[in-house]
């Protein structure tokens, strides 16, 4: 396959697929381990979090051989504070699991569907607050996608405002809704579900390879319903949702890779379109990607999803 420029589904984001350029030495980047620190040190061990007494929100675990399933805390370095009128927003760590030595991908799926129940409970929690424009949720797994501590957990980060690229994305939405009078996003849903592309759905969620991915193996999962924020997603929904991130999360890992994951959402915009995006953290940007803007992806996404299927 020779290269090729692709563009954004919505957004003047360019991206040139460059098979060959996968065959230089070095083009992937595999994961660093994060250090192993001992339960005592860990933050996020139980007894650890029961002294800082920092709790938000604790889901309670179908068993009793754990004190909790989940557990949101305060963000204890926040970039952002209530407390701050010239940074003001909110930040939270939700720990994935009291148990020190498991992934997000090692959880059953039922635990799984309990941490999309936290993201849901916590962005209606924090979504009250009317200065809030927006809310991320998010994941960094590996010391490369900026991972700071190995003990499974993810983080929300909300703000007074709307980043200006999502600005710019929400405009586009709402400019192709005018034009064609459908959501771009749910145009995408039946492009996608037709081609090289796809990798699983099922009644409620649809999983893909984006036709333009900035980042090597990069997968979307979204809901087949027209949703614009995470609270609105039914049980189903979510329990599709922790079944299919649970098997992708495995192939990444697989990989070796470090990755991120976030929700693509907008708090009451109906224009907009929920989904969660995944993107493993296997090449570098350098020159070319720092100083034009244009991404270089080695992986193709068609090449992408043939790796995922073999899974899903």
């Amino acid at each position: 396959m020779n290269s090729e420029i692709r563009k954004d589904y919505i957004q003047e984001k360019y991206v040139i697929i460059a098979p060959k350029r996968g065959r230089r030495p070095q083009d992937i980047e595999r994961s660093e381990r994060l250090p192993l620190i001992g339960k005592k040190l860990c933050l996020f061990c139980p007894e650890n979090v029961t002294k800082a007494g920092q709790s938000i929100l604790t889901i309670k675990n179908d068993s009793k051989k754990e004190p909790w399933a989940i557990k949101v805390i305060k963000n204890k370095f926040p970039a952002v504070s209530i407390k701050n009128p010239q940074a003001y927003g909110q930040q939270e760590v939700i720990i994935e699991t009291p148990d020190h030595l498991k992934e997000t991908e090692d959880l059953p799926i039922a635990h799984i569907y309990k941490i999309f129940k936290a993201y849901c409970l916590r962005t209606r929690a924090i979504s009250q607050d009317k200065k809030i424009e927006y809310i991320l949720i998010f994941k960094n797994n590996g010391g490369k996608a900026g991972a700071s501590l190995q003990h499974a957990h993810s983080q929300i980060f909300a703000t007074q405002f709307l980043p200006p690229h999502l600005k710019d994305k929400s405009q586009r939405v709402q400019a192709y809704k005018l034009e064609h009078g459908t959501c771009v996003y749910c145009d995408v849903i039946k492009k996608e579900k037709q081609g090289p592309r796809l990798v699983y759905e099922d009644k409620n969620i649809i999983t893909f390879c984006p036709f333009a991915p900035m980042h090597n193996y990069e997968i979307w999962l979204m809901p087949k319903r027209h949703l614009d924020n995470i609270t609105l997603m039914n049980k189903n929904e979510c329990l599709s949702f922790a079944k299919t991130l649970k098997k992708i999360l495995a192939k990444i890992n697989e990989l070796n890779l470090p990755y991120n994951y976030y929700f693509h959402q907008v708090i009451n915009d109906r224009d907009q379109h929920l989904y969660l995006k995944i993107t493993p953290r296997g090449s570098v940007w350098a020159g070319i990607e720092i100083g034009s803007g244009l991404i270089i992806n080695p992986v193709s996404p068609e090449e992408s999803a043939k790796f995922y299927k073999t899974k899903i």
